[in-house]
């Protein structure tokens, strides 16, 4: 008898593990739920809320018409603690929506899919183009790094993931070149190019500079000289007649 009633407990137990195991989470999905549960996210949990990020991800993540899934990226407190103070606040209200928007991939990726997948990744945030909001990924065995082109990050933790929803927990804030990359400095103005002087003819002082001058004019000379034998010839022969 003690056995048959170890043995029914046994299988009451296992029965209600299975049964828990496989009860759906109730109700919609709600990424703020998610992160706050997790814990260390009040930032971004506050930035997705001021922006209404949150609000368009659960919309997405509900609507029975989105079948691509979504994966987020979702950064520490320690990870914005460790931006440059103020970082945030000066950033306009567009700029904090393509912030958080640049952390969601609007696709489910698994950890073993990274392996795989081709750069540059698509965000919510906008164009993938060099200079916009690029994202590339790189593997390393099992670690996956996240490189934006102004800084690496790296997957921590696994946060969430049921087939549609993935969240990963990463080690940095991802900066998106169109809002935190250093501008490109002024180019110097090109020096003004200088006319080379002319060499002087040969035979020439080349310091004189009167290349350009006119030729000079001998007939005044030669009006001078002629014009003195005239009077030298005149007062002559006024001498002999005197």
């Amino acid at each position: 008898m003690k056995h048959q009633i170890i043995f029914l407990i046994i299988i009451i137990l296992q029965f209600s593990t299975l049964t828990l195991s496989q009860t759906p989470p109730s109700g919609p999905t709600n990424i703020t739920q998610i992160l706050e549960k997790a814990g260390q996210f009040t930032t971004l949990i506050r930035l997705m809320k001021v922006s209404q990020v949150s609000d368009q991800i659960n919309t997405q993540l509900n609507n029975s018409n989105q079948g691509n899934g979504m994966t987020i990226f979702a950064p520490t407190d320690n990870a914005f603690s460790s931006l440059k103070s103020g970082t945030i606040n000066t950033l306009s209200a567009q700029q904090q929506v393509q912030l958080v928007q640049f952390h969601v991939l609007p696709n489910f990726i698994s950890m073993s899919q990274f392996q795989t997948i081709s750069n540059p990744l698509r965000t919510q945030a906008g164009d993938s183009t060099p200079g916009d909001f690029p994202l590339n990924v790189t593997t390393s065995g099992n670690q996956v790094n996240v490189s934006t082109g102004v800084d690496d990050a790296t997957i921590a933790n696994t946060i969430y993931t049921d087939g549609q929803l993935a969240v990963y927990q990463v080690d940095k804030v991802l900066q998106p070149m169109s809002i935190f990359a250093a501008p490109a400095p002024a180019m110097a103005p090109t020096p003004a190019t200088l006319k080379p002087k002319s060499k002087s003819p040969a035979g020439l002082n080349p310091t004189s500079g009167n290349d350009d001058l006119p030729a000079a004019d001998d007939s005044g000379v030669e009006r001078i000289a002629m014009h003195g034998t005239t009077v030298l010839f005149f007062g002559i022969s006024l001498f002999v007649v005197l």
